[in-house]
């Protein structure tokens, strides 16, 4: 039975991480030629092992270093029909009046420049090749509303989920679609850690936030432009 990403070429950021992971599983069981980005290390290695995708490593902050990724992915591969981008970070905790500012330079360059780089990198490559391709950007519902201790991370997501609804706005008309999924709380290890009060029940886990990437990434998002799709859970 034919899967529903079969033969495409689908890079998922953060390949080796808890969300990463599942997403990557789902698009492998789907057919997808997989690119699997991450720092490295064994958890990349294992993962690229278990699913037959293609392990790389680069700076998604570096303009550079994503166009040498990118004509290393045209030469093996043709063309890239899906990016999903996992990547991101969280620190909070500190007011703004007691801050430094390097706080802020961190989320920035964690959840905004990669989003910036990374994304007009690879839509600069589906534009050139005439890829009807798909953009499906990790966010965060804290991205809507900030709260105290956490200028710098809720302005950085807040700051990405414009980055894409600008470049749906630029790029629509030429058959590409991006768009977000914007999580609550995930289920994972490090959130349960540092939430070990929390219900667990009522956050959603990485395979939810995966089926919705998934179905971004489908022909059935064909109407979907622009979108930061609510994935909350009972959170």
């Amino acid at each position: 039975m034919a899967g529903e990403f079969d033969g495409q070429v689908v890079i998922v950021t953060g390949a080796a991480g808890n969300l990463g992971s599942a997403v990557s599983r789902q698009f492998a069981a789907q057919g997808a030629r997989l690119i699997l980005l991450d720092r490295g290390g064994e958890r990349l290695a294992k993962l690229a092992a278990e699913l037959g995708g293609d392990p790389l490593s680069a700076d998604l902050a570096d303009a550079a270093a994503v166009d040498a990724l990118v004509e290393q992915i045209e030469a093996r591969y043709g063309q890239i029909n899906v990016l999903a981008h996992t990547v991101g970070g969280f620190e909070a905790g500190t007011p703004v009046h007691e801050s430094d500012y390097e706080v802020m330079e961190r989320m920035l360059n964690l959840n905004v420049r990669p989003v910036y780089v990374t994304a007009g990198r690879v839509a600069r490559h589906m534009v050139e090749k005439n890829v009807a391709g798909k953009i499906v950007v990790v966010l965060a519902r804290s991205g809507l509303k900030g709260f105290g201790g956490g200028a710098a991370y809720t302005a950085s997501k807040a700051a990405a989920q414009r980055v894409v609804e600008s470049m749906s706005a630029e790029l629509r008309d030429k058959g590409i679609h991006v768009n977000a999924v914007m999580p609550s709380t995930i289920d994972t290890p490090a959130n349960r850690e540092s939430m070990p009060k929390a219900d667990f029940s009522k956050w959603v886990t990485p395979d939810d936030v995966a089926n919705a990437i998934l179905f971004l990434a489908s022909d059935r998002a064909r109407a979907f432009y622009g979108t930061s799709f609510e994935v909350y859970g009972r959170a």
